[in-house]
């Protein structure tokens, strides 16, 4: 988008926290945006850079935007903590490694009669993996 924005366009965004995660990239990107001769115009927050009001409200929203996923970061991390203390474990599921998954392929695919091609393309592994996992 950057590199086809013209002088006197308007960049047109829906809200300000769906463009950027973080403060400081938000107004890095407004500013190569303002650099461009350009402005940017969220629906949502009612915002237009291309006016000093606009630049000003921009400024605030942007802040509390980046205050409230803070918040939400905190309040996940919260309760992550509290499930591990509760004895909960988050995540997948452990299984098998990938080394240990093409030795039980591999044997089974072996059986069948089925080439190295074959195997590694029903692995999506290439041979040079599959030779490795199986140290021959």
């Amino acid at each position: 988008m950057l590199t086809q924005i013209r002088k006197d366009d308007v960049v047109v965004i829906w809200k300000l926290d769906r463009l950027c995660r973080s403060l400081a990239d938000l107004v890095h990107l407004v500013n190569q945006i303002q650099d461009k001769g350009s402005g940017l115009l969220s629906l949502h927050d009612n915002i237009d850079t291309t006016t000093p009001q606009g630049k000003l409200t921009f400024h605030i929203f942007a802040a509390i935007a980046e205050f409230e996923r803070e918040i939400i970061r905190e309040r996940t991390n919260a309760g992550v903590a509290a499930a591990r203390a509760r004895g909960r474990k988050g995540g997948r599921p452990p299984g098998l490694s990938k080394e240990a998954q093409v030795k039980a392929a591999a044997g089974s695919l072996y059986q069948q009669q089925k080439s190295v091609a074959e195997i590694c393309t029903t692995l999506s592994i290439s041979k040079k993996t599959f030779y490795k996992y199986l140290k021959i």
